[in-house]
This record gives structure tokens, C-alpha cells and sequence, in this order.
């Protein structure tokens, strides 16, 4: 799942929601949102199905792997407070995602090869771990070489990152200061997570 390299405007059209950011899977979506398929028609879903496809967003959208989301879904139950908010919250303080809510990337896959590759820098120090935790303060930079800033500048050119409240880019110095840890009102996905918390507990 981490590594999906399938049909995305499949993946669109079948759980109903744009969970991949690619212009041809978001064109596609636009255009077809009906399931795929020679003769679509979204049957009324059972209990079980519902929350599964709710599941499937989240790991589609940040692009995780069963047992990653269930990794996550044990850190948010010992925390205090809702368990489907802080799973959201701790998905959202990824650095691959930071990235890409910062407008970065134009999307979570192009956002976390960039990491993996090494493009980035947090707090002064090389990373290519793209699933870190982001803290209050932590500073991310584009690496001091003349090819990876030319390339994310450009990119800052075709994004738009005034929807992340809870980050601050310096499109000049192409630097991003994580101002405060996000909240489940700064979460970006359109999920039940409810059905997800309860399809996770069985």
C-alpha cells in the first residue's frame, strides 16, 4: 500500500472520494465519479463495507500499509481524548504530509520520495525518513543544492498552501516552520473516522 503504483483514478472512483492528488486521477474523478467497471452502480454498502472503505481512504490517502495503520491506531488509543481524532492528527504530523500541505510537492507520493531521497532538511539535519513526527518549532528546508532548489521552487509556483493553518513557508528561503502541532480541524481528508475506529477495534 505504501508503494502503490496502480490505476489511481480506479482507486478515486471506487471509494467515492479523491484520495489521490494526481491531475489525471483528479480529471478522471471529475469526470466519472461512478464505480469502476463496464456497468457502474454504487450498491448501498453493508455495515462492514462502509467502514471498510472508510479504512481504505485513510490508507490510500496518506499511503500507509495495513500494518502502519495499525501501528498509528495503537499510539492513538493510548493517548488521551477521541482515538479517531488523534489517529487523524498523528497521520497529519508526518513530515511526507507536512511537506505536502505546505506545498512542496503536489502530492503525499511525490512529497515522501522527495524525503526518501533526501531533498530535505529538519532542523539543520539531513532526513529520509518520511514518516517522522513534526513537533511545534521544527524547522524543514529544501537541501543547499542549486538543482533541488530550482525544482521546489518551481513547485511552491503551482501549489497553494494557505489551507494549512498550522505551518509557516518562506517561498524565498524555501523553509517551512511547523508553528504548532495540527489539530483534527486542520485534517485535509474527508473520512468517517468514526466507522474506521470502530472497524479497527474488532
Amino acid at each position: 500500500m505504501g508503494h502503490y503504483t496502480g490505476a489511481k483514478a480506479r482507486i478515486n472512483r471506487r471509494l467515492g472520494a479523491p484520495v489521490f492528488e494526481s491531475a489525471g486521477a483528479l480529471r478522471a474523478f471529475e469526470k466519472r465519479d461512478s464505480p469502476p467497471g463496464m456497468h457502474p452502480r454504487r450498491k448501498k454498502p453493508t455495515i462492514y463495507g462502509s467502514a471498510l472503505t472508510e479504512k481504505q481512504k485513510i490508507k490510500y490517502y496518506y499511503g500507509f500499509r495495513e500494518r502502519q495503520l495499525r501501528k498509528y491506531f495503537t499510539e492513538a488509543r493510548r493517548l488521551k481524548g477521541n482515538t479517531g481524532e488523534n489517529l487523524l492528527v498523528l497521520c497529519e504530523r508526518r513530515l511526507d504530509n507536512v511537506i505536502r500541505r505546505a506545498g512542496f510537492a503536489l502530492t503525499r507520493p511525490q512529497a515522501r520520495q522527495g524525503v526518501v531521497h533526501s531533498h530535505f532538511q529538519l532542523n539543520g539535519r539531513t532526513v529520509n525518513k518520511p514518516s517522522i513526527m513534526v513537533r511545534a518549532g521544527d524547522v524543514i528546508t529544501v537541501r543547499n543544492r542549486p538543482n533541488l532548489q530550482a525544482i521546489y521552487k518551481e513547485t511552491l509556483s503551482r501549489t497553494d498552501s494557505s489551507g494549512c493553518e498550522f505551518v509557516s513557508v518562506d517561498e524565498n528561503t524555501l523553509k517551512i516552520i511547523v508553528t504548532a502541532v495540527p489539530t483534527f480541524a486542520d485534517v485535509s481528508i474527508p473520512v468517517d473516522v468514526g466507522q474506521v475506529v470502530a472497524f479497527l477495534s474488532r
